[in-house]
């Protein structure tokens, strides 16, 4: 695929745009870089650490401007955003992990509650015509374990501090969106996405099954699985990455009826317990051994969990691409490729990509037609 048709996804709207990336060393956010550069984007990294060893940013090495940055840290985010003026902010910097924040409760809610304030208050001070778009989590909801998917009008909630920290920073977003970006004259946009349980090639945080399932697979040992039964609504990286990219293209043609919350989940047939995306990791990758520990020694965890996508399937006209199978047959040869022949890997990295977008396209996806 030539990069000009790539750039013009979107309605070709990211070309030449600054673009801060709040976060852009994770994972979410190095593919979300790596995306935007195929986009012809300009796009300007925020982030005060490396998540993990190894580091996706670190083995793709994206071309972007790559600034240090703590997002607790207000006077420094307002300088960098008042030097570089970006266009659209994708807010992605987080503590992102369940069992980190029971070991460090107070940096959860510090990274995800004020780290947000301090974006939607230095894009205040900015006065610039910004649209930013805000990434929470799925985990935002109160979680009654109901079989059906939440949906964005329902009631927020946490148990655990890492869902508790989400749910209050969507609280902050409707506050500042109501109190300072509300008039009809205003430059700022403002729209908030929940996603999770996202997996592709390049995680190694911890507690995660993916990662677990990989470091395990390297060294040779079995990994242990900790809540066989729990239920998720597993999807690949790509998956809510093209809803950003899509709201964000609203945001930036100043339509502000998306200045809203959006839910961005994967198709039913991708709503499997953990036990299940294990077993279909491993027809794979025929080594791969597992064993189900006891999970009264961990903290709590939702045991079911799913969202309702109809708002954005209709209003928005995004769509999920890829189901279950694929998604994890994409995620096992990346790694395959990773262990293999890692200095090949960003080109391996664009093909998932280009075959994304090329099944999108089949699939008539608004995004990847337009």
């Amino acid at each position: 695929m030539e990069v000009m048709e790539l750039s013009q996804l979107f309605n070709g709207i990211y070309a030449g745009k600054k673009v801060l990336l709040t976060g852009h060393t994770g994972f979410k956010g190095t593919w979300m870089a790596v995306w935007l550069k195929e986009l012809d984007a300009e796009v300007i990294g925020y982030s005060n650490s490396k998540v993990s060893e190894p580091c996706l940013f670190d083995v793709l090495k994206p071309d972007v401007v790559d600034i240090n940055g703590d997002v607790r840290d207000l006077e420094q985010l307002t300088k960098v955003i008042q030097t570089h003026r970006p266009d659209i902010i994708f807010h992605m910097a987080a503590q992102a992990l369940v069992q980190a924040s029971y070991h460090n409760p107070v940096e959860t809610f510090n990274t995800n509650i004020t780290g947000t304030i301090n974006v939607l208050e230095a894009v205040r001070l900015s006065g610039l015509p910004i649209s930013l778009v805000n990434i929470t989590s799925d985990k935002v909801y109160q979680n009654n374990e109901w079989v059906w998917g939440y949906r964005e009008n329902d009631p927020l909630g946490g148990h655990d501090p890492y869902s508790a920290s989400k749910a209050g920073a969507e609280i902050v977003i409707n506050s500042y969106r109501q109190s300072f970006f509300s008039a009809e004259n205003s430059t700022v946009n403002v729209a908030s996405a929940r996603a999770g349980n996202v997996i592709g090639g390049g995680d190694w945080a911890d507690n995660r099954i993916i990662p677990d399932i990989m470091k395990a697979i390297d060294k040779g040992d079995t990994v242990p699985i900790r809540s066989p039964k729990s239920i998720r609504p597993w999807q690949h990286v790509l998956e809510p990455l093209s809803g950003y990219l899509m709201l964000g293209q609203k945001l930036l043609e100043n339509n502000r009826f998306f200045c809203q919350a959006w839910n961005f989940g994967p198709k039913q047939d991708n709503i499997k317990t953990v036990e299940e995306l294990v077993i279909e990791v491993r027809k794979n990758w025929a080594d791969l051994d597992y064993s189900i520990q006891q999970s009264n020694q961990f903290k709590h965890e939702a045991q079911l969990l799913s969202l309702d996508c109809s708002k954005a399937i209709q209003t928005l006209k995004w769509q999920p691409v890829w189901g279950f199978s694929q998604s994890i047959e994409v995620t096992a040869n990346w790694y395959k490729a990773y262990y293999a022949a890692s200095s090949e890997i960003y080109q391996h990295t664009l093909e998932n990509l280009y075959k994304y977008y090329t099944d999108a396209k089949q699939s008539k996806v608004l995004w990847a037609n337009t």
